[in-house]
Order: C-alpha cells, then sequence, then structure tokens
C-alpha cells in the first residue's frame, strides 16, 4: 500500500501489539470507545492530513505570513486546513464529552496528530497551539475563565499561543523579566517582552488567546 505520510501497518502496531491500546477501553472514561473507533479517529486523521495539510507544504514555506496594512495574511490553504481540523474535533478530542470532547485517549490523540506533523508541520502548529493552550487553561484556569475562553478554543473559532521566549533569555525561561503585576479586581498587568510568538498575528480565527508566562511581582 502507497501511503503518503506514516505506514498505516506500523502505527497499528505500536498501538495495538506494542503497547495494547485497547486495555484503555475497560476504563470508564474510555468506555465508550474501541479499537473501531480508534481506526475512525486515525483514518480521518489521516485523510484530512493528505487532503488539506501536505498539497501546501512547500506553498506555506514559498509564501510564509505577511503583515500588511495593520493585518496578518496567510494562504488561503492554512485557514482550510484549520477548519477541517477543527470541524473533525481534533481541538477538543481529549477533552470531557460535556464539554463538547470525544474523551479520547492521548495516545491515541497524539498518533492522530502524527499525520499532521508528517503533512505540513507549519500549518499543524496552528492547532497544536491551541490544543496545548486549552489544556493549560483547562488544568489552571478560574472556572470564569474556562467558561468563557474554552469553548470557542474547542471549537475552532478563537486559537492559542505560548507566548515564552524574552530577547535577553532565549530558551532559559527562569532568566525571564516579565511582571505580572496583581490588580485589585484580580486581575494581572503584564509588563515586558516576548519574541517567536508562533502563531502571535493571524488571519484564521476571530480570536488569539495568549498564554503569557510571567513573574509575578515579588515572587
Amino acid at each position: 500500500m502507497n501511503e503518503m505520510l506514516i505506514n498505516s501497518r506500523d502505527l497499528r502496531f505500536q498501538l495495538y501489539e506494542l503497547l495494547g491500546i485497547e486495555a484503555l477501553t475497560q476504563r470508564e472514561r474510555f468506555a465508550e470507545h474501541s479499537r473501531e473507533t480508534f481506526d475512525a479517529a486515525l483514518e480521518t486523521a489521516r485523510q484530512i492530513a493528505e487532503e488539506q495539510f501536505a498539497p501546501h507544504n512547500r506553498k506555506g514555506d514559498e509564501n510564509e505570513p505577511v503583515f500588511r496594512d495593520g493585518r496578518a495574511e496567510t494562504i488561503p490553504e492554512t485557514k482550510t486546513a484549520w477548519h477541517a481540523f477543527a470541524e473533525a474535533g481534533f481541538l477538543a478530542a481529549h477533552h470531557d464529552a460535556e464539554d463538547g470532547g470525544m474523551q479520547m485517549p492521548t495516545t491515541i490523540q497524539q498518533a492522530c496528530h502524527g499525520y499532521f506533523f508528517a503533512a505540513n508541520v507549519s500549518t499543524a502548529a496552528y492547532p497544536f497551539l491551541t490544543v496545548a493552550a486549552g489544556n493549560l487553561l483547562g488544568a489552571h484556569g478560574s472556572a470564569e475563565q474556562k467558561e468563557r475562553w474554552l469553548p470557542p478554543m474547542l471549537d475552532g473559532r478563537f486559537s492559542g499561543t505560548m507566548a515564552l521566549t524574552e530577547p535577553h533569555a532565549g530558551s532559559s525561561l527562569g532568566d525571564l523579566r516579565t511582571r505580572a503585576i496583581p490588580q485589585d479586581d484580580g486581575s494581572y498587568r503584564i509588563v515586558g517582552n516576548k519574541i517567536y510568538i508562533s502563531g502571535g498575528e493571524q488571519d484564521i480565527t476571530d480570536n488569539i488567546v495568549h498564554m503569557v508566562i510571567a513573574r509575578i511581582e515579588g515572587a
């Protein structure tokens, strides 16, 4: 079988024969799943990756996003791929069913992501950053923050980023100088500089939710 991205037989060997991933369906959280649902997710990921991500891999490299008239512009195929990823439920796949997710095991979710990495890592960065930002918000956000920001991030209306790197520190996050100053209303005023914010500006989603790492003043 001529496969563009990942050898499906190798992938299923890793999942089912080596890792024994089907055993997860015995757990309450994954009781609604089966090998059939896992395979369906993998096949959907393969199809979307091959049809919507891979074809513009080179074009994306040759036509980087530009900032024109106060707006960032990406090639149209990037937005099309984003919507295909979101509409298939991959932004919310591992979240609770009550939140619009599929309660997919992380192992299967990451296996699905492998197809998108193989197809087009540049375009895949937009949804993958959003998945990561959503994980952070879900684990540490307040109830109000999660209610306000998570639904549009999980259905693809908003994207997410990680604002980590600073000009003087590079990858040494312990040397960051960005400060979070507590305010009377419980919010924080952020003061500092960040660079290399992947997806920090784009024309794909209605809004962008930035996760900014900062040191609380006095910490």
